[in-house]
């Protein structure tokens, strides 16, 4: 298996159609995980449509997995990119079971920032994570993100407009 790049236990790639059936059992058997802060393709429809979305310009979309057995082990996305003045994007991410609490997400996560840095030529990401979501609230300060502020009402998700807190890190955070 080609990485885009590895670290820890994890590894980071794109994904492709042949990954359809794995990501969907992943994103089924972590349904409960993810409930109600995420809802992770988990139709082969919706993965399709992933697919389709993370190909945009404005989007990217990463694995994360697993260096010893190569398993999906999580997946980030950022979404909005913005070139220009901006140079920045959201980043989205989620583990899955039985991945979830082992290290593959932080590890995984921190080699899409990087990449995100120096690949894409990013300057700034964003984060936008529910109050409540302890576990994504600990892997963005533990990769140095910086708590910037509070969205009331920020984001439609599982039938209901949800608060966020905004973290962010740049690229001179790193150095």
């Amino acid at each position: 298996m080609r990485y885009l790049s590895t670290g820890g236990p994890a590894a980071i790639r794109r994904p492709r159609p042949s990954d359809e059936a794995e990501f969907v059992a992943a994103a089924r058997r972590s349904r409960q995980l993810h409930h109600p802060w995420l809802s992770a393709p988990d139709t082969p429809e919706a993965y399709a449509t992933y697919l389709v979305r993370i190909r945009r310009r404005n989007h990217a979309g990463y694995l994360i997995c697993d260096r010893a057995g190569g398993a999906i082990a999580g997946y980030v996305n950022i979404s909005g990119i913005l070139l220009g003045a901006l140079r920045g994007g959201y980043l989205g991410y989620a583990a899955f079971l039985p991945f979830s609490g082992t290290g593959h997400a932080s590890a995984g996560i921190g080699l899409v920032v990087r990449h995100a840095f120096d690949v894409l030529g990013l300057h700034r990401l964003e984060a936008n994570i529910q109050p409540g979501n302890e576990p994504s609230r600990r892997i963005a300060r533990k990769l140095g993100f910086r708590l910037e502020g509070y969205s009331p009402d920020y984001l439609f998700i599982d039938g209901a407009w949800r608060d966020h807190e905004r973290w962010a890190i740049t690229a001179s955070d790193r150095a």
